[in-house]
């Protein structure tokens, strides 16, 4: 407990030292930053030289994932969600749930669209309709940074069936991990309502907000101008175009994280830091938590294997890593933002925030809830009678083209029944 106690403290050191340095190296930044990255890229080419079996080992990992887990599970979240902004249903829905998401989260209605589909397909889905938002100028620069730095999820699936059930063996652990991750990127919604200007709240000029949203829905369409074939081929366009760079990103760190296996990096690097901090003694917890810094399910695995520290300790670093998503997932996030004015800073520090509030609610929750429930190395789960994740490419894509009906119908259902709600108050 000591070690866990002081991991926020560790990384909150790390982020005061690096804003103090700052200003300092503000004027040697953009030196510093292409001669670092330039050596950085060289190293790798020469230890790809040096290990070619190895790193395409690793590389053929990570296509397997991508096209096999990832792809499938992504893609008709990307493509259906391009469709329907262009349809206007999206601005549909975001006039709906108004009354939700301004008062809660400084944001318009249809920033619920992002953060439920978020929710339900994982990252980097959320920060990519977000994005998408902001080029159509739907949401402006300051909401658009509220919106991201809690609409960047990881998703049911990973958290329950590959992290709980797959690495832990464990099903309750998932809704446990899954509950603190949710709470945590609530949280910091909250936090971040508070972020740049605050946002004008349209008066209610109507009674219903039905017949406004269906107003919306033909505005949004014929602002749109495009015909619905030339919709569908820029939506599978532009889908396919995200997911090759997803691809590219899980196949680049999966070949980073083999390098820094092979040259024993990161045992120096958990060294350094127990000889610095001797608090901080079970390297074997160190290098996993740095493997999961950089990516999550990587370092999720090699948790599950830790040996020496207790339960609470690895499923709380466990949901850290989550909420923290790992440089893997926050560089896709920033190529996809990249296009728009949304600060990347601010969105490390929600996702740092997100990290470190989702650890305190799995302590919290295991405490006061889940002690006796969650318990190591389930034998039904290892007996294989529970299985939430299937290998088959067709039976994920449908799965996950269920969900994404299945959600956008309650989202509907949501929004019409507080338009009613509204109504009936206003009447009154």
């Amino acid at each position: 407990m000591s070690s866990l106690i002081f991991l926020p403290l560790f990384f909150g050191f790390i982020i005061a030292l690096k804003i103090t340095l700052n200003s300092f190296l503000k004027k040697y930044r953009k030196y510093i930053v292409t001669y670092f990255s330039a050596l950085s890229v060289m190293l790798i080419v020469l230890t790809i030289v040096l290990f070619p079996e190895n790193s395409v080992k690793a590389a053929y990992r990570g296509v397997n994932t991508w096209f096999n887990i990832v792809l499938p599970s992504l893609l008709p979240f990307f493509i259906c969600s391009e469709i329907l902004i262009g349809l206007g249903v999206v601005n549909f829905i975001g006039t709906l749930l108004q009354p939700i998401m301004n008062p809660f989260f400084n944001v318009p209605g249809e920033g619920a669209f992002p953060f439920a589909m978020s929710i339900t397909s994982g990252y980097p889905v959320g920060v990519k309709l977000a994005a998408k938002l902001r080029t159509q100028n739907i949401l402006t620069k300051a909401e658009a940074q509220r919106l991201v730095s809690f609409s960047s999820t990881s998703g049911p699936l990973f958290m329950i069936g590959a992290v709980a059930v797959g690495m832990f063996n464990n099903a309750t652990l998932g809704a446990l991990i899954a509950i603190a991750h949710y709470l945590g990127a609530i949280t910091v919604g909250l936090i971040f309502r508070f972020y740049g200007d605050k946002r004008k709240i349209p008066k209610k000029s109507e009674k219903s907000y039905i017949k406004k949203a269906f107003r919306e829905l033909i505005k949004a369409k014929e602002n749109d101008g495009r015909s619905f074939g030339m919709l569908m081929g820029d939506a599978v366009k532009e889908s396919f175009n995200t997911m090759l760079m997803i691809g590219g990103f899980i196949i680049l760190y999966s070949v980073i994280i083999e390098i820094l296996t092979l040259t024993r990096l990161e045992e120096l690097i958990s060294y350094l830091i127990t000889s610095l901090v001797p608090i901080l003694e079970d390297k074997e917890l160190i290098r996993a938590t740095l493997s999961g810094i950089i990516e999550i399910t990587n370092g999720c695995n090699m948790l599950s294997n830790v040996t020496n520290s207790s339960y609470l300790s690895k499923i709380s670093i466990v949901s850290f890593l989550i909420g923290w998503s790992g440089f893997s997932i926050i560089s896709q996030a920033a190529s996809i933002i990249s296009k728009t004015d949304i600060k990347l800073s601010i969105y490390t520090l929600s996702k740092f925030l997100h990290g470190i509030f989702a650890s305190i609610y799995t302590i919290l929750l295991y405490i006061l809830f889940f002690k006796d429930k969650v318990k190591p190395a389930s034998i039904v789960l290892q007996q294989g009678k529970v299985n939430f994740v299937s290998s088959d490419w067709i039976s994920i894509f449908s799965f996950s083209t269920k969900i994404y009906f299945i959600i956008l119908l309650c989202l509907i259902l949501i929004g019409i029944t507080l338009s009613l709600l509204n109504q009936k108050i206003v009447t009154r």
